[in-house]
């Protein structure tokens, strides 16, 4: 678990599938920019069952996003606001990606750059040497996220059809930047 400025990050639970359907129903802008699909709950389960798979490995480490107050941090409980991820966390480098979403009831509210910001700590606390995030060039939500973050732009990926239609945007953070 992590916690900061108000969030708690924590590992998926099967508990928590009723509310990831429901986050994700409906919420075209999650679909748009992660691909997501998760409209039941058998559907929730399996991609949850994916989030424990990679803590398994230890080469992706997905956490829910929680809203955390003195009273619920403790219980690993609150609000589902988004999702967060250190991918490819083997590569034996040094570096790993992160990913993440937010819930549409949580944009604009600083969700992102706060867990951004823990998990960063976090990663750079357990001797990862950088992190990139990858963005779309027309996710300007995630770029200013990158930015308010820490994380400077690095680059500019060529689209790769058709899993990436768009060029991409890359950020990287190193530790003390």
């Amino acid at each position: 678990m992590i916690t900061g400025d108000a969030l708690l990050l924590r590992p998926w639970r099967e508990a928590d599938a009723a509310e990831l359907v429901r986050v994700q129903r409906g919420d075209a802008a999650l679909r748009r920019w992660t691909g997501a699909a998760v409209d039941d709950e058998a559907a929730a389960l399996a991609w949850i069952a994916g989030q424990a798979r990679g803590w398994e490995t230890g080469d992706r480490l997905g956490f829910a996003v929680v809203a955390a107050d003195a009273r619920n941090c403790a219980a690993e409980e609150g609000e589902l606001l988004g999702h967060i991820a250190l991918k490819d966390v083997l590569s034996g480098d040094g570096r790993a990606e992160v990913g993440y979403w937010t819930a549409a009831r949580a944009r604009g509210r600083g969700v992102a750059p706060r867990a951004l910001t823990a998990l960063t700590g976090w990663a750079f606390g357990r001797g990862l040497t950088r992190l990139e995030l990858l963005h779309e060039m027309d996710n300007t939500a995630s770029c200013r996220v990158a930015l308010k973050s820490g994380y400077e732009r690095a680059g500019v990926l060529p689209a790769a059809p058709p899993e990436f239609p768009l060029d991409g945007c890359l950020h990287a953070c190193r530790p003390g930047a």
